[in-house]
């Protein structure tokens, strides 16, 4: 499994701004240019359910 950046606070406060106003996790995905495996751990880890399109 290859390493994947970490998580800047920027980018986890893009992620719980676009998860309030019920983005789906491919649109997150390629906006924060992430895999979308990766936008869904970390919504996981921060206890969000993410809307799929």
């Amino acid at each position: 499994m290859d390493q994947q950046q970490g998580w800047t606070v920027e980018a986890v406060q893009k992620l719980t701004e676009m998860a309030r106003e019920r983005v789906p996790v491919a649109a997150m995905s390629l906006a924060l240019k992430r895999p979308i495996e990766a936008v869904r751990a970390k919504l996981s880890e921060l206890g969000i359910t993410p809307v799929e399109s």
